[in-house]
């Protein structure tokens, strides 16, 4: 059950990727992301107090307050990142924000096998190769993505193990989870508020969004919660360096879906890449 858990929330993030990152291409980023986190925020409200979660103990505070402010700064990059260059190079990249949680787990005391270290090295060949180029200034968007992606991969990794720790791990309920998600979202929607806020005073009133943009970004922030509330609940019944690294099998549906209606093509270079990046990170779930 964790491991099918763990896949639906790469299922979820990868759609949410490609449309946040189609609609950052239009819109103003701090609008994609401050309101699909506003609608994941209205939709655990009731939740929580459906549950009974808002009298849980305060132990996912800290964990849900950190989640935040990491969460919406990883979330703005990425967007934008998908918004400059190619998601079929930019996603890979960042789903390398799963070597964070297996590093925490190493020092937490968890032993990956020799395939997941094996996986590790293998992913990174894979981003040197599909960033190649980018890098280099022949790609779409120059080196500013990939600095970006790589920005967001951290953001992402240490996001997973926040959520994860203020879940409560394997003893946790799902109020914890709820109230993780819960905490993360408030502080999200405040940080990026204060940010569009800002865009607001040095680019006018007009924050890009019209009436026929919300259905998409409400989708986005749907996705984007069922997403978080999958990995929280499959991170309490196996290990985190575990159903972090099946969470992080979302590139495929994102470039999968860049190819289907952006048609984009990749370099055979950045193909061979693309597929090494995300076979790493299959080496280190089968191991």
């Amino acid at each position: 059950m964790a491991a099918l858990l763990a896949l639906l929330a790469s299922a979820l993030w990868g759609t949410a990727d490609f449309l946040g990152g189609t609609a950052a291409r239009r819109l103003p980023v701090a609008s994609v992301v401050g309101v699909s986190q506003l609608v994941a925020l209205l939709g655990l409200v009731p939740l929580a107090a459906a549950i009974g979660a808002l009298d849980d103990p305060r132990g996912y505070l800290l964990p849900g307050l950190l989640a935040g402010c990491t969460g919406a700064a990883a979330l703005a990059c990425f967007y934008r990142a998908l918004a400059l260059g190619t998601m079929g190079v930019v996603a890979p990249i960042a789903s390398l924000g799963v070597v964070v949680p297996v590093v925490l787990g190493l020092l937490d005391g968890e032993r990956p096998g020799a395939v997941q270290l094996a996986g590790m090295a293998v992913a990174v060949v894979g981003v040197v190769l599909a960033s190649g180029p980018e890098l280099s200034g022949t790609g779409r968007g120059g080196a500013a993505p990939l600095l970006l992606a790589a920005a967001a991969a951290l953001g992402f990794g240490a996001v997973l193990s926040l959520i994860a720790a203020g879940s409560g791990g394997e003893n946790g309920t799902m109020g914890a989870v709820v109230m993780t998600l819960l905490v993360m979202r408030l502080v999200s929607v405040l940080a990026l508020t204060a940010l569009l806020l800002a865009f607001l005073r040095t680019r006018g009133p007009e924050i890009g969004v019209r009436r026929a943009d919300l259905p998409l970004l409400v989708t986005i922030g749907v996705f984007d919660v069922g997403a978080n509330a999958s990995f929280a609940l499959a991170s309490q019944s196996d290990l985190v360096s575990v159903t972090a690294v099946l969470a992080s099998l979302y590139p495929v549906i994102t470039v999968l879906l860049a190819r289907r209606f952006h048609a984009e093509r990749l370099a055979r270079v950045q193909q061979v890449g693309v597929v090494l990046a995300l076979g790493g990170v299959v080496a280190l779930a089968a191991g």
